[in-house]
C-alpha cells in the first residue's frame, strides 16, 4: 500500500472534476512526497506548480481550487498553501491507524509493490575473468548488482542475474599456460614462473586436479593438444571458485553465460557472432569501410584499413565500432554486439549492467548498441562502481591481483562477516567511491550502519520477549490483529508515517537503480524506533509494555511488529540478515 500513489490518485481525480481544460495537461508530473520538514504536514503536492502553465492559472489561483476539491475528503484534516503554490496535507489519525492495520496484514510482504509490472529485465553483474579468486575490487559490484536485482523482484519486475564468463581471448591464453606450470610443478618439477603469467598459488590446486585427472600424459601431448584440455579444466575450477567466493556473500546468479559459446562453430553451423553480423548486414547496421585515425599521437598498431564496422554512431555512440581484427578473427566489442543480440531475443525489455569505473567508456556503446538491436524499445542502463579503498585502523591496505599478493573477497568476509560488508558496501552511491576500515563496520555504535539497523531489529524481538515475560496472557502470535486506537501518542503516530514511506522507497530506489536508498531508509527507521524506544526509559507512560494496560501493550506491540517486518524485508532487499538478538 503506496499511500502517495493512493493520494496522488486522489489528486489527479479532484482536478479532473475541476472542469478545467486539462487535455493538454500532463498529471504524470504530479508528484505526492513527505514533506522535507515534518511540521509542515504529512504530505506534500506540487500539482499547481506543474499545472499551472498548461491549465493558464497562477499556482496559487490554481492550488485554492484543488485544496476547494480535497477540503470533503475524510482522510484529510488539513490543507495549506505554502510559498508560491506547494499544497501541504495533514491526515487523521484514522487513516494512519488504518494504513498500519493494512501493512500488519501483508506481514512479511510489506513493501511489495507491482511497480515493475512483471517488466522482463537482465541485471548482469560481476562477470569477473575466471583467472583468480575474487578480490575486493569486484566486491562492490557484486554486491550493488545482487542488491539491485533483489530490489526489482521486489518492486515487481522479472529479473534474471546473469554472469557473462570471459572465457575466450589472450587472458585465457596466459591463464592455460600459467595452469600448465602448476601441473608440472605438481608432477615434481621446480618450475619458475615468468613475467606475465598468473603467479597466484590459487592455480596449485588446478595443477593437482590435472594431475589426478590426467598423470603425466599431458607432457607427452603437443601444446595443440593438451592447452583445450587445460584450459577448460582451469576454467571450470576457477569458476567452481568464484561461485563459492560470492556465495560468501550470498550472491548466486541464475545464468552463467559463456563468452566462448558465441564464438564457437560446430561442422557447418555458424557461430553467434557470424549470425550477428549476417543478420545486421541485411538490416544495414553493419557495413564494410574505414575509420578516421585516433586523435593525438596514433598507436603503434593502428593501421588505416577497410574494416568491418558496426554503425554505432548513428546510434548515439563516438564512433562506429569495428568487429573484426587484421587477422580476421572478431573483437572483444563483436561478443559484446552478439550478446546483447541473444539477450534481446531472450525476451529482456530492459537489460542493466554493473561495470567497474574504469569501464566508463562502455556507456555510449552498450547503450547504441541495445538502440540498434531493438530499435530502441529496450531500456540499457549502465551503472558504475567506483573502487573501494581498504584501510585498518586508518592506515591503507594494498593489494595487487597480478603479483598474486592482494586482499581476497573471502579474506573481507572472513574478517568482518557477509552483513556487515553487504551493508557498508550500499551505504554510499555506486558511483561514489567508497572506504572501508575493517575496524570501523566492527564498531558496536550508531556510528556502525549495519549495527544500528540490526540491532533495531534483536531490539523489537527482545521487546516481544519482555511481554512474553511480563504480560504472558497476551497472545504474541496473534498481536498483529489487536485494535490500533490506543496509539494516540506523536511519536507513536511519527512512527507510522515513517513506516508508511517504504512502499515508495522501494519504487523509487527500483525506478532510480539506486538500491543505496534502502540502506538509508533503514537507517532513519532505525534512528526513529531507537528514539522512540529510549522515551519509554524517560517517560514511563510511553514504555511500550505495560501490563497494567493489555489493551494499550498490544497495539503498541502491534507497531513494534510492523516495524520488525519492515526492517526485516529492506535489510533482506539487501541481502543482510535480520538477526533476532544480538550479543
Amino acid at each position: 500500500m503506496n499511500i502517495f500513489d493512493v493520494f496522488g490518485d486522489r489528486i489527479r481525480g479532484a482536478i479532473k472534476g475541476l472542469g478545467l481544460a486539462i487535455a493538454d495537461a500532463d498529471l504524470t508530473r504530479i508528484s505526492v512526497e513527505p514533506p522535507r520538514d515534518p511540521s509542515h504536514g504529512d504530505l506534500s503536492t506540487n500539482a499547481a506548480m506543474v499545472l499551472s502553465k498548461p491549465l493558464g492559472l497562477k499556482p496559487r489561483e490554481l492550488a485554492d481550487k484543488i485544496v476547494a476539491a480535497l477540503s470533503g475528503d475524510a482522510d484529510v484534516t488539513s490543507i495549506e498553501i505554502a510559498g508560491p503554490g506547494f499544497i501541504n496535507l495533514r491526515l487523521s489519525t484514522s487513516f494512519w491507524l488504518g494504513f498500519l492495520g493494512a501493512a500488519l496484514k501483508l506481514g512479511a510482504d510489506y513493501g511489495r509493490t507491482g511497480f515493475g509490472k512483471g517488466k522482463k529485465v537482465n541485471v548482469e553483474y560481476v562477470s569477473a575473468n575466471p583467472t583468480g579468486p575474487m578480490h575486493v575490487g569486484h566486491c562492490r559490484g557484486a554486491v550493488v548488482g545482487d542488491a539491485l536485482a533483489r530490489l526489482l523482484a521486489k518492486a515487481g519486475f522479472d529479473v534474471t542475474k546473469e554472469y557473462y564468463i570471459n572465457d575466450a581471448g589472450g587472458q585465457i591464453e596466459v591463464l592455460a599456460q600459467s595452469a600448465f606450470l602448476r601441473y608440472r610443478e605438481a608432477l615434481g618439477e621446480e618450475i619458475t614462473i615468468p613475467e606475465g603469467l598468473y603467479p597466484g598459488d590459487y592455480l596449485k590446486p588446478v595443477g593437482e586436479a590435472l594431475k589426478a585427472a590426467y598423470g603425466d600424459k599431458l607432457l607427452s601431448m603437443p601444446e595443440a593438444e593438451w592447452a583445450p584440455i587445460v584450459r577448460k579444466t582451469t576454467v571450470d575450477l576457477m569458476m567452481d571458485m568464484i561461485r563459492s567466493d560470492l556465495a560468501l556473500l550470498d550472491v548466486r546468479h541464475d545464468v552463467f553465460f559463456s563468452e566462448k559459446t558465441l564464438h564457437d562453430r560446430v561442422g557447418d553451423k555458424a557461430s553467434m557472432i557470424d549470425e550477428m553480423v549476417a543478420e545486421f548486414r541485411g538490416r544495414d547496421l553493419v557495413y564494410d569501410g574505414r575509420l578516421p585515425p585516433p586523435k593525438g599521437q596514433l598507436p603503434e598498431d593502428w593501421e588505416d584499413r577497410e574494416q568491418v564496422l558496426f554503425r554505432a554512431s548513428a546510434y548515439g555512440d563516438d564512433i562506429d565500432r569495428p568487429l573484426m581484427k587484421s587477422d580476421g578473427s572478431y573483437t572483444y566489442f563483436a561478443g559484446d554486439v552478439a550478446y546483447m543480440r541473444d539477450k534481446y531475443l531472450r525476451g529482456f525489455k530492459e537489460m542493466i549492467f554493473i561495470l567497474g569505473a574504469d569501464h566508463g567508456g562502455y556507456v555510449k556503446r552498450l547503450q547504441a548498441v541495445g538502440n540498434a538491436i531493438s530499435g530502441g524499445t529496450i531500456d540499457v542502463v549502465v551503472r558504475l562502481c567506483q573502487l573501494v579503498k581498504l584501510f585498518r585502523d586508518g592506515e591503507p591496505v594494498k593489494m595487487s591481483k597480478r603479483s598474486g599478493d592482494f586482499v581476497t573477497l573471502a579474506d573481507v568476509v572472513e574478517e568482518v562477516g557477509r552483513d556487515a560488508v553487504r551493508f557498508m558496501m550500499l551505504m554510499r552511491k555506486n558511483d561514489a567511491p567508497l572506504d572501508f576500515d575493517f575496524a570501523k563496520v566492527m564498531e558496536q555504535s550508531k556510528d556502525n550502519p549495519v549495527f544500528y539497523v540490526q540491532y533495531a531489529h534483536a531490539r523489537c524481538h527482545s521487546i516481544f520477549r519482555q511481554a512474553g515475560e511480563q504480560a504472558p496472557e497476551i497472545d504474541l502470535k496473534i498481536v498483529a490483529n489487536s485494535p490500533l486506537e490506543p496509539l494516540t501518542d506523536s511519536s507513536e503516530l511519527a512512527l507510522v508515517r515513517k513506516l508508511a514511506e517504504f512502499p515508495r522507497i522501494i519504487d523509487a530506489a527500483a525506478d532510480a537503480h539506486e538500491p543505496h536508498r534502502v540502506a538509508f531508509y533503514l537507517y532513519e527507521l532505525a534512528s526513529d524506533f531507537h528514539t522512540h524506544w529510549n522515551l519509554g526509559k524517560e517517560q514511563v507512560h510511553l514504555r511500550i509494555v505495560n501490563p497494567v494496560d493489555p489493551v494499550l501493550t498490544k497495539a503498541r506491540l502491534a507497531l513494534v511488529q510492523a516495524v520488525s517486518n519492515t526492517l526485516a524485508s529492506g535489510l533482506d532487499v539487501l541481502g543482510v540478515s535480520a538477526p533476532n538478538e544480538m550479543r
